[in-house]
């Protein structure tokens, strides 16, 4: 299944109620004959009830079928993507993401 991906600026904090997150890097990664996009980011809370702290993540939106061909209405470029659906190609990309970003907070679209 086709969706758009919204591209965020590297670097650029996002405010959220608790503390703000921000994408650090794309990565364009060659899987299976395909092309896969994923994002490292990091999320700060500076304001809760519980405390405060950082932690990596990263989100695998899936295999890109068209690189930054749109834009949104605010301008940042658009990719559409394919969701991954196999539950073995998830295993298997989440292990290549933990090892090569050191990451083990990752979603899949």
């Amino acid at each position: 299944m086709a969706s758009e991906y919204v591209h965020l600026e590297i670097d650029k904090e996002v405010e959220t109620f608790a503390g703000f997150y921000a994408p650090r890097k794309e990565v364009r990664l060659k899987h299976n004959g395909r092309e896969l996009l994923y994002i490292i980011g990091q999320a700060v809370v500076e304001s809760s009830c519980c405390g405060t702290g950082s932690f990596g993540y990263a989100i695998v939106p899936g295999y890109l079928l068209a690189w930054k061909n749109k834009r949104s209405e605010k301008g940042l470029p658009i990719s559409e993507v394919e969701s991954l659906s196999d539950e073995g190609a998830k295993r298997e990309i989440a292990k290549l993401i933990e090892e090569s970003e050191g990451i083990t907070n990752i979603d899949f679209w």
